[in-house]
């Protein structure tokens, strides 16, 4: 029995979903107040005053991380392909290890608030500020625009407006253009009032109710198989209607066509670049990077990392659970029948296991439950993307570029809190055109752009000692177009159709510009964005070998970082 299936959801189900977010929202805006009260200055809006604990830090990352890709996503995903959909929790995990070994500790020594703070230490300041500021903000707007069509598909399960209804005046789509509106209106809020101390706390709470509420559907749903994995997924590949090739690698990625040596070829290569997106792009995500600025010291930063893994990789094996679970118990017709890309498979699931146990009062307690702590997912991870573009504009651009670093802290502020409404409202208007396209894909794509623009100019940065200004900013730009235009001009953007011709692209069916073959550009994208920068420095005598030894001392010792970012 599938209660989304029936005509509506029932009227005690919608109370208390209501009931739920309204609680949780109030808790979070309560936080943001508390935390407004304790911004009294520039580090404490971008670096909640360097204050947190290594537990604490690693909570926000985790928080950061385990988003709406992962919870919505990814499960769904395992639910509609089985084994491919779990390739992206993995590569989202071993990402880690390069952030890890890399980037944490010697970011933290060397920078401040954001990562031009390290790139532009050596170089000029203007310009590669600027750059900086260019990616950070491309990176968040892809990333945003994951969460946040999201929480549009939730928004329209939870109150269960099936298709030629309506409910409060509402239809499906309008039920899911609001919820971008009201995500969109509350991560400005929280950042505009709370700054990195609210954000972050917010954070640390939903990362706490994710594992809970993840923890929780994991037991149940194993509870229904009497905790016999093998005979979930045996159920799951029966329910799929391709049997035990659910379980096995093909349905998505690296699929081999008959007839097409071509295709075949496109199909593998297209795996590999998804792959390397995954795991270079987690240490070029700007809100991941300046949450290693949020500690006191590199052990910490460490330590906070290493949190964040255990949390994440103990999320990514629930996902497993709940992907699997989905194509059990939900089945394949009634998830795509509520969103084609599979995002809503997991509220569908807690659903599904609550009436199992308690009929429809339970089904209408878990699936508002399970929705509220997917809402929060979201709404914590969209104000962390917010702050680092707001960080990013108001400490690089404005700060360093237009001010030249004479700009008061309160100035900076002003600036942070105005460029955060800004981010908020571009990523509401593009969310809305952007309903279609799987949330998990949307965040590929973001990964394919920090691995291509900003991991490679990072490390070259804290590790060449020939790098400069050219090299930076023919890496940022070269990576960033490259990645860009590549996904552009992608079966992505035009031209990809299913069977009956319906489009799954961006644009609809008919318009076809597309030449790159690979949906995920990192395989190109990020080779490119390396020669860039290593071209654009060998084509420049400029180099510092002084700063350069003063940068190396830094970041190993952490000395002086708090002048980092003015020099």
């Amino acid at each position: 029995m599938n209660v989304l299936a029936q005509a509506d959801v029932s009227s005690e189900g919608r109370l208390i979903t209501v009931v739920l977010f309204t609680v949780m929202i109030a808790v979070t805006l309560l936080i943001t107040v508390w935390a407004s009260r304790r911004v009294n200055s520039a580090s404490d809006f971008h670096s909640g005053g360097r204050g947190f604990s290594g537990i604490q830090n690693g909570f926000a990352i985790g928080s950061d991380y385990m988003s709406a890709a992962s919870f919505l996503g990814i499960a769904g995903t395992i639910a509609l392909f089985g084994y491919d959909g779990f390739l992206y929790s993995i590569g989202f995990l071993v990402a880690w290890l390069v952030a890890l070994l890399l980037v944490a500790e010697l970011l933290r020594n060397s920078g401040r608030y954001t990562m031009a703070d390290v790139l532009s230490y050596r170089m000029r300041q203007r310009p590669v500020r600027t750059a900086a500021s260019v990616s950070t903000l491309t990176v968040s707007i892809f990333y945003l625009l994951a969460q946040m069509v999201g929480a549009g598909a939730l928004i329209a399960l939870l109150l269960g407006i099936q298709p030629g209804e309506t409910y409060l005046g509402m239809s499906a789509d309008t039920a899911k253009i609001a919820g971008i509106v009201v995500v969109g209106i509350l991560m400005i809020v929280y950042v505009t009032f709370g700054g990195m101390t609210g954000t972050t706390w917010v954070q640390i709470i939903k990362a706490g109710m994710l594992m809970g509420g993840a923890a929780l559907l994991t037991i149940m749903v194993l509870a229904v198989y009497n905790f016999n994995f093998a005979a979930l997924m045996n159920d799951a590949a029966e329910a799929s209607g391709v049997g035990a090739a659910f379980l096995e690698p093909g349905q998505v990625y690296g699929r081999e066509v008959a007839g097409d040596a071509w295709q075949t070829m496109v199909n593998k290569l297209d795996l590999i670049s998804l792959g390397l997106a995954l795991v270079l792009g987690t240490a070029g995500l700007p809100h991941i990077l300046i949450r290693f600025y949020t500690v006191p010291d590199a052990k910490t930063a460490r330590k906070s990392v290493n949190w964040g893994i255990g949390l994440i990789g103990t999320f990514y094996l629930m996902t497993l659970v709940l992907g699997f679970g989905a194509a059990a118990m939900v089945g394949r017709d009634a998830i795509t029948a509520q969103n084609a890309a599979g995002n809503t498979a997991a509220p569908q699931l807690a659903e599904e296991v609550g009436a199992h146990f308690g009929g429809d009062l339970l089904a209408a307690v878990m699936l508002a439950l399970i929705a509220a702590v997917a809402f929060a997912a979201i709404l914590s991870t969209v104000a962390g993307l917010t702050i680092a573009s707001s960080s990013s504009l108001a400490h690089d651009f404005y700060n360093n570029v237009l001010r030249r670093g004479q700009a008061s802290e309160r100035d900076e502020i002003r600036v942070a809190k105005m460029a955060a409404f800004g981010v908020g409202t571009i990523a509401i208007v593009l969310a809305v055109f952007a309903q279609n396209l799987n949330v998990a894909f949307l965040v590929a794509l973001a990964f394919a752009i920090a691995a291509s623009a900003n991991l490679p100019t990072i490390l070259l940065s804290l590790f060449w000692k020939r790098f400069n200004t050219t090299g930076a900013l023919a890496g940022i730009y070269g990576g960033l177009l490259a990645a860009v235009g590549l996904v552009f001009f992608s079966p992505v953007v035009s031209g990809k159709t299913d069977a009956d011709g319906n489009s799954l692209s961006l644009f609809p069916a008919g318009v076809d510009f597309a030449w790159f073959p690979l949906e995920n550009p990192a395989l190109a994208s990020v080779p490119i964005g390396l020669l860039c920068a290593v071209v654009g420095t060998l084509a420049s005598r400029e180099t510092d070998p002084a700063r350069f030894a003063e940068l190396q001392v830094r970041a190993l010792t952490g000395a002086g970082a708090e002048g980092a970012a003015n020099h």
